[in-house]
């Protein structure tokens, strides 16, 4: 079915000063979106198989079609035209005319209005309405069928910005990835219980650049905060359905707008305020984006944009072309095979690296994007255009590296100078605090930033990314208080989410006022924050688990924006309120020992030069472990001595680092451990012991001592040199 007629224009004019000459010209094909100059916009749009596209514009609220224009221009697969009478503000769509032949892999229907894929601020949220769909909902041709019906009134429309924003003495931190510590948190959840935010500005990106907000984060210590999804996002018409809402926002329509619920003002120079607050504070922005499929679903989904703007370019399509390639789960594929759909992702990191300065992003499922049709290839378009592109090599950039396609799993196989998320820290750790049998060797290689995996082709501790909790799965607090996922808010009748959660609850399911498990719970939240920020490579903290944030066992909150989600910042109790003290110690502690952030991997050999080790391993007894140790099924206490004097270049630099000896013990019980002597000191000082719930004064103690390890329990100790002062 080809579709070549024009629908009448319901209304005719714009508002606006009277242009001398033509009204609209054919204006240019780069760059692509919609573009002022100061004097008219330039509209811009790829589609390689459309036959015409019609510009439609509405009132200033997207709720009136004004006119249609058609695009006079089609160069290098690109519709384009100028408008001299548009300007900021004015609000526009889309209706593009081809072939709707699903069979081939083309849905075109100019009945569906369609947002701009570049658009860089969008009006209103999508309404759903079977008019939303290019074909019949109920048909039996199902998507073979096409609907007539006009969407415009349930779709987003899109506005034209003035990008002009006065930046001042702004400078990215440029923190260094070896002081790195990032905060994962949601925009939305961050703020929108925080007493002392404007209601006004609480849940919005206004929320988080106020006082209150950034001061938390550096008082912790804190050097970079990683955002949920920020780009535009649909909530799932099932959910709506449920009265629940898409709060995570891994369901992108669009990759240059924000989501419009997360906007306080009408400007988008919003968030160039709130990363200029940020950056101020010394602190870094990373965006959580999701290049690797979008809102539109497959073959049954609606038609929002992409689809009918050149459905067999944007997406992965079967080879029959009618069904969508599903590596990530969600219905399609983003095709970034495509040089234009790649053109569009690259372009899209660059506007928000460049334009709005934020310093990095975390890519979803990050193995899709470097994904060919032959599978991951490490050498593959994307991954290439990161890395030979001067703004974007420059940016953090921290891949989620796996997805569910064959093959998906790729964790440590990513290019030199990209970051990964290292679940397999998160397993081990949890695991190993746990008590569960065989931990050790693992255990080892994880806080060595997993060596195993990284340790190739020039690349640095840093490429491990290691969290024990993350916005997906339980929190730290609910780690050590659920046996089992409660999702039932959810209406799924908890089926949803990952049940082998590497959790225990001490002896009672959820929250209890048994001062035992309390202690014990705490005393595990303490462990594993020590053992996350006390381990080589860069650590992510979940927001909220520096106090023990709960979310009553759901390990999927997903569709909570409530109170599951957000961070509950008026009752955070006194358990709270010392562990985000001792969060804060540790952190602190992490950024004056360099021997805890070493530039180079950690190898355990000796260095003849230098007549050291760099990292030993050591038994109760004060020996270094065997083979027979490290095999023990039931070992689960061991020392880590880090000595300061190997130094992480061959360059011998002026003076060492402190050397230091950390000592884990998940037995349930006590365990003696001999405290060793090191050449060059006279006595170890304790700086941790996470059986007490704050950091105590710092207190020595002599080489050969056996120092009473309370059952899980982690301590920290630091060399006291023979000067007097600690190595």
């Amino acid at each position: 079915m080809n579709i070549q007629s024009k629908p009448k224009s319901p209304h005719a004019g714009l508002v606006g000063r009277a242009p001398t000459g033509p009204r609209i010209r054919e204006g240019r094909p780069f760059p692509l979106g919609a573009t002022w100059d100061g004097i008219g916009v330039n509209f811009a749009l790829f589609s390689a198989h459309a036959t015409k596209v019609e510009l439609c514009l509405f009132d200033i609220d997207g709720e009136r079609e004004l006119e249609r224009i058609e695009l006079p221009e089609y160069t290098d697969e690109v519709w384009h035209g100028y408008l001299l009478d548009a300007r900021p503000g004015t609000v526009y769509g889309y209706r593009v005319y081809g072939p709707y032949e699903p069979k081939e892999g083309h849905r075109f229907n100019p009945n569906k209005l369609l947002m701009d894929p570049y658009a860089k601020q969008l009006v209103g949220e999508v309404t759903w309405d079977p008019a939303l769909f290019g074909y019949t909902i109920g048909s039996p041709d199902k998507d073979l069928s096409f609907d007539e019906r006009d969407s415009a009134k349930f779709v987003p429309k899109c506005r034209v910005i003035d990008p002009a924003f006065t930046w001042g003495l702004d400078r990215k931190p440029q923190t260094p990835w070896d002081q790195t510590v990032f905060y994962e948190a949601h925009l939305r959840g961050f703020t929108q219980m925080h007493p002392d935010v404007p209601e006004e500005a609480r849940g919005t990106f206004s929320g988080l650049m106020t006082g209150a907000a950034v001061e938390h984060l550096r008082r912790l210590g804190i050097t970079a905060i990683e955002l949920l999804p920020v780009h535009a996002f649909v909530d799932d018409s099932y959910l709506v359905e449920k009265g629940l809402h898409n709060y995570w926002g891994y369901n992108s329509i669009g990759f240059f707008a924000p989501k419009p619920r997360y906007m306080a003002t009408p400007f988008v120079n919003e968030i160039k305020e709130v990363i200029a607050h940020l950056h101020d504070a010394g602190i870094e922005v990373i965006l959580d984006v999701v290049y690797n499929h979008t809102a539109e679903g497959n073959e049954l989904g609606p038609t929002l944009s992409f689809k009918g703007i050149d459905n067999a370019s944007y997406y992965r399509l079967a080879p029959d072309k009618r069904f969508y390639i599903n590596d990530t789960g969600t219905g399609n594929t983003v095709n970034l095979s495509h040089q234009r759909v790649l053109q569009m992702v690259t372009d899209s990191l660059r506007y928000w690296a460049s334009e709005m300065r934020v310093d990095g992003f975390r890519f979803d499922l990050a193995t899709i994007l470097a994904r060919e049709p032959h599978g991951f290839d490490e050498g593959g378009g994307f991954l290439d255009a990161c890395r030979q592109d001067p703004v974007l090599n420059s940016c953090k950039l921290i891949a989620e590296p796996w997805d569910c396609g064959p093959g998906g799993y790729q964790v440590g196989r990513f290019s030199p100078g990209w970051a990964e998320w290292n679940d397999r820290f998160r397993d081990t750790v949890r695991g190993f605090w746990r008590g569960d049998e065989g931990q050790l060797a693992d255990l080892a290689a994880r806080m060595t930033a997993s060596a195993d995996l990284f340790n190739k082709r020039g690349r640095k501790p840093w490429s491990s990314v290691n969290f024990i909790t993350a916005h997906d799965g339980f929190t730290l607090m609910d780690l050590v208080s659920y046996n089992d996922k409660h999702n039932e808010a959810n209406g799924e009748d908890n089926r949803d989410g990952h049940s082998h959660n590497l959790s225990n609850n001490y002896g009672v399911e959820g929250p209890t006022d048994d001062p035992e498990i309390r202690s014990v719970r705490l005393r595990q939240v303490r462990n594993m924050l020590a053992t996350l920020l006390f381990s080589q490579g860069t650590p992510m903290i979940l927001g909220g688990d520096e106090f023990g944030r709960s979310q009553n066992g759901n390990n999927n909150a997903y569709a909570q924006d409530n109170e599951i989600s957000w961070i509950d910042w008026e009752n955070i109790d006194e358990d709270g309120a010392e562990l985000m003290e001792f969060t804060r110690q540790l952190v602190a502690i992490r950024r004056r020992q360099p021997m805890l952030r070493r530039g180079r991997f950690l190898t355990g050999a000796y260095n003849e030069e230098l007549e050291v080790k760099d990292v030993s391993w050591i038994t109760p007894a004060g020996e270094e472990m065997t083979s027979e140790n490290w095999h023990d099924p039931n070992g689960r206490c061991f020392g880590v001595l880090l000595d300061g004097r190997a130094q992480p270049t061959g360059i011998r630099r002026r003076g060492t680092d402190a050397t230091l000896l950390m000592v884990m013990n998940a037995h349930h019980d006590m365990v003696n451990f001999h405290l060793p002597e090191v050449v060059g000191g006279t006595s170890w000082i304790r700086l941790v012991d996470t059986n007490l719930a704050s950091l105590a004064e710092e207190e020595e103690f002599e080489f050969g001592k056996q120092y009473a390890v309370t059952g899980r329990s982690f301590l920290l100790f630091e060399l006291r040199s023979k000067r007097g002062a600690a190595a």
